[in-house]
């Protein structure tokens, strides 16, 4: 959609969730302009902190600190998405369902900060609360959830892949299916439901070298 920031399902919820909270809709648009021009220099999300440079008047840096989610209320998601039955067999198809991402996304009880949890920073000299050096970077963030959405999770210091794991789990204990179904949701599946890449985790084994095979006695 021409003049948005945000085009996938996660940027835009991302945004929508920014501008639903009183503390913020009349700050926000200030850093709109901001971030279609490009303005967003070097933005980088790590659990609990965003940061960026922001071309402006000058080249200003923003910090902006996120709480980790709290472990209960991970827990509490986790279960809320592995009880619905209807949505995993959606999962089991390659993608989160409605369901599903709307529990991650929701107001207030998913993964999304409140403006409670959020830390601001710039090095601008606006006083304000969010200057729009701030305001650009928020939105700059909804724009990388397009291609990352993983960010989100990494952000609020969650393991994505232990939710895919907890709605395994709940419908191999309670569901009958195909055993086949559930063995083959390895990496490159949840590849192609979150539309990420995940990176193999390195083996705790050590390495076990490999004989050289020229020397092998020939038999016979």
């Amino acid at each position: 959609e021409k003049g948005k920031i945000a085009k996938t399902f996660w940027g835009k919820a991302w945004c929508e969730n920014l501008e639903s909270y009183c503390d913020y809709e009349n700050r926000l648009p200030r850093g709109r302009t901001y971030v279609r021009n490009g303005s967003v220099i070097d933005l980088q999300i790590a659990p609990g902190v965003i940061s960026a440079l922001v071309s402006g008047s000058a080249l200003y840096r923003v910090t902006i600190t996120v709480k980790q989610v709290e472990q209960v209320a991970w827990k509490t998601l986790k279960n809320e998405c592995a009880g619905r039955v209807g949505s995993l067999i959606d999962l089991l198809q390659g993608k989160l369902s409605p369901q599903v991402m709307e529990i991650i996304t929701r107001r207030e009880t998913g993964l999304f900060p409140k403006p409670s949890e959020i830390g601001l920073d710039c090095s601008c000299p606006d006083w304000a609360g969010m200057c729009k050096h701030i305001a650009a970077t928020l939105y700059g963030v909804g724009a990388r959830l397009d291609e990352s959405p993983e960010l989100l999770f990494a952000l609020r210091g969650a393991d994505h892949l232990e939710l895919v794991t907890a709605a395994t789990e709940s419908v191999t204990a309670g569901v009958s299916a195909p055993r086949d179904s559930f063995a083959t949701l390895n990496g490159e599946n949840l590849e192609e439901i979150f539309g990420i890449e995940i990176e193999p985790r390195p083996s705790s084994k050590p390495a076990i070298p490999r004989k050289n095979t020229s020397q092998r006695k020939r038999l016979g």
